[in-house]
């Protein structure tokens, strides 16, 4: 079998993608704070007393990401969590004064990151992969299996 050629493989351009927004990150964004945590941030930003389940939901990740992502901004003090008074069970969440100072920080970097990120490419050309960036990121959500189901359902 002859060798496969990766650059029309979507998966491996994704992974190229996602190394060089690493790269960007880190360089221009944050080295402290990763993307995903910044994701978190940027939700509770948006809609304050969001519980983890929700704020995962929003921002994509997985129950066990998210659940890590959280840990980690709560040791940081970036977000506080109380207890939901209609729901004993649950916990709502809220960046703390140093988390929306990050936040703010951080937004603004991101801007300039995007510039560069997608700068190869014109207006026209960026608008149109972002586009079709959501269409594909949307449609691979019913790949998902359900968190709390047993099995996939049958054909």
């Amino acid at each position: 079998m002859q060798a496969v050629d990766l650059s029309s493989h979507p998966g491996h351009l994704a992974r190229r993608l996602q190394q060089a927004h690493h790269l960007l990150w880190n360089a221009m964004v944050s080295q402290e704070i990763t993307s995903p945590q910044f994701a978190v941030l940027n939700a509770l930003t948006a809609e304050p007393g969001l519980d983890q389940r929700t704020v995962g939901e929003r921002v994509g990740l997985d129950r066990s990401t998210v659940a890590e992502v959280i840990t980690r901004l709560l040791r940081r003090e970036l977000l506080d969590k109380e207890r939901d008074p209609a729901d004993g069970r649950r916990f709502l969440l809220r960046l703390t004064d140093e988390g929306s100072r990050t936040h703010r920080r951080l937004a603004l970097r991101t801007v300039g990151m995007n510039r560069v990120f997608l700068g190869p490419l014109s207006p026209d050309e960026q608008q149109a992969l972002l586009g079709l960036m959501h269409r594909v990121a949307d449609a691979a959500e019913a790949f998902r299996l359900p968190e709390d189901a047993g099995s996939p359902a049958g054909p």
